[in-house]
């Protein structure tokens, strides 16, 4: 388990602290404590579920960051028990660490797996980009996408971005016609396409590997045009009010299901993903599953149909004569 707690968390740290210092007193004076110990851990499942039970729009968002939160490549090697082929390059510029994909064995069947990839450690992190992709990694996506159309296998992507990469060197080589243009094809591709947010779920950079049949998220992800810090500072030229933004901008799964934008929520392990992350797999394991056959049951044409028509109803506006 975890032991890498955020500020919200303090309550529970505190316990466990207790029970270190317990366990410290029972072997220096040899002494039975595993009643007290008992009774400290029954505190600590208590506590955390009241915690959990009432988080805000910030909170979501320190979660859907920590940096002990499973990744992608970590779902992909869960979901296909290491039965799982990479592949790499866009055929164009180069292969880009940010964006990872390939064929895996998903309960019998093949799928072509496809994600933002964050680092798990200081140098991963930079050989990741920080999961902020190039435009060669959504063209290596696309050239993915387009291959699994060829063979007649679903699709399945992984969504953890904090952005598409803002650097010039990016814009010069296409940022935004690369995202655009895989928007534009993914609502075309004939195959089954389900989307899961398992993270950061922000901007252009999300959508460019978003677009689907159906769109799951994990319980403490957000989805949003922008990150709530960012927001901040363009509107109180600050980030000391990222809390109120992260509130303003309703990014949390409950309200994109709310909105109609995602199509189901899925459950995290108390604490989050990152306190018991195959737990987490294993959950969403079943939700793909459950999804991906209710999906693969359409017709082609029908199924793309719904897709179009889904997101052509996204949004809630009035008119005024």
């Amino acid at each position: 388990m975890s032991k890498l707690f955020l500020d919200f968390e303090k309550p529970i740290e505190d316990i466990y602290v207790q029970i270190e210092k317990v366990q410290k007193l029972g072997e220096t004076q040899r002494v039975d404590v595993s009643e007290q110990v008992a009774l400290l851990e029954a505190q600590i499942e208590t506590t955390t579920q009241k915690i959990y039970a009432d988080l805000n729009g910030w909170q979501r968002v320190q979660l859907s960051r920590h940096p002990e939160r499973p990744y992608t490549l970590f779902y992909i090697n869960e979901l296909c028990k290491g039965d799982f082929l990479e592949l790499y390059g866009d055929r164009c510029h180069g292969d880009d660490k940010a964006m990872v994909g390939g064929f895996g064995n998903l309960d019998g069947q093949t799928v072509m797996f496809i994600g933002q990839q964050k680092g798990t450690t200081a140098k991963t992190r930079q050989y990741r980009n920080f999961g902020m992709p190039n435009p060669e990694g959504y063209r290596k996506a696309l050239r993915l996408m387009k291959l699994a159309e060829k063979f007649n296998k679903p699709i399945v992507t992984f969504i953890d971005t904090p952005g598409a990469f803002p650097g010039i060197e990016a814009e010069e080589r296409g940022q935004a016609e690369a995202i655009a243009r895989n928007l534009f094809e993914m609502l075309r591709l004939k195959v089954p396409i389900i989307c899961v947010i398992i993270g950061e779920g922000a901007s252009g950079g999300a959508l460019g590997i978003g677009i689907g049949d159906r769109l799951l998220m994990m319980e403490n992800t957000w989805f949003s045009v922008i990150s709530p810090e960012s927001c901040s500072s363009i509107l109180w030229r600050s980030w000391d009010f990222k809390e109120t933004a992260a509130e303003q901008l309703q990014l949390t799964a409950e309200h994109m299901k709310k909105y109609g934008i995602v199509d189901a929520i899925i459950p995290e392990p108390l604490g989050g993903a990152n306190r018991n992350p195959t737990l987490a797999a294993e959950i969403v394991k079943k939700y793909l599953l459950e999804h991906l056959q209710q999906v693969q049951k359409e017709k082609p044409q029908a199924r793309l149909q719904k897709r179009i028509e889904h997101y052509a109803s996204i949004g809630h506006f009035k008119t005024s004569s």
